[in-house]
């Protein structure tokens, strides 16, 4: 039951309400983890903790301290601001014809890169990546070539790489790999690490993004932007209104 007495620390009763209402506090991520009996003796610890510091502090009458005075003022202060201006923030809207027109006006944006999917198999000499690659047209697998010959980690996987897009990998090696075509065995490339032979496995080419694929996380930025418009607006107008003097 909610009422149910868990602890009582310096006098104070710690109900399992009060448990619960600490861990709603929480992001739900973490109130999921919460639930486990063992975390919520932790935080049950935790309570029992602020509980006696709250009558540690009780004792010292902190709260008549100057140094209180001041900091309790200034969060005070800034919890005022902070909900001034979350004020603003929270009258922003953003709806779904502003997110639709941004969506068709830029709509180079909106484009999936073009990705190529390739293996390799790495190697310190040029004649070695020549030896291999005759083996492999010869009818080896390249898996299996890659597994005995490869200096790379990758060979624990056959020298696959997985998919990648441009910049991510060396010049020499992403000029090669976007020039081949599927199913090709390109090389020996060279590159700063060696020599390469690559088999090319797929090629995603661009295409364009349906709106549906990207509103809510288009949506979600065109917000942001519009709030931070909205905000930088109207510090300038609380400038002007309040006045503001810049010494620098």
């Amino acid at each position: 039951m909610d009422n149910k007495t868990l602890a009582v620390a310096a006098g104070h009763e710690i109900t399992e309400q009060e448990l619960n209402s600490l861990i709603a506090n929480y992001p739900a991520e973490q109130q999921m983890y919460l639930s486990d009996p063992k975390a919520k003796d932790e935080l049950l610890e935790q309570l029992i903790g602020f509980h006696l510091f709250s009558k540690l502090a009780e004792e010292q009458k902190i709260k008549e301290s100057p140094k209180y005075k001041e900091t309790l003022a200034k969060m005070e202060n800034e919890l005022a601001s902070h909900m001034a201006a979350t004020g603003v923030m929270n009258k922003v809207t953003v709806d779904e014809a502003e997110v639709k027109s941004y969506f068709d006006t830029h709509a180079s944006q909106f484009q999936r890169e073009i990705k190529v999917k390739a293996s390799h198999i790495l190697v310190e000499r040029e004649e070695d990546a020549k030896r291999i690659k005759e083996e492999i047209m010869s009818g080896k697998a390249f898996e299996i070539a890659a597994e005995e010959y490869s200096t790379c980690p990758s060979r624990e996987r056959g020298g696959d790489l997985g998919y990648f897009g441009k910049g991510q990998m060396v010049p020499e090696f992403e000029q090669a790999a976007f020039e081949g075509k599927v199913g090709e065995l390109v090389g020996p490339v060279k590159t700063q690490f060696g020599y390469h032979l690559i088999w090319i496995a797929d090629q995603k080419k661009e295409e364009a993004i349906e709106f549906s694929d990207i509103r809510g996380q288009l949506t979600a930025e065109l917000l942001q932007q519009k709030k931070q418009e909205v905000y930088l607006k109207t510090v300038k107008e609380l400038e002007t209104k309040y006045g503001v003097e810049r010494k620098r």
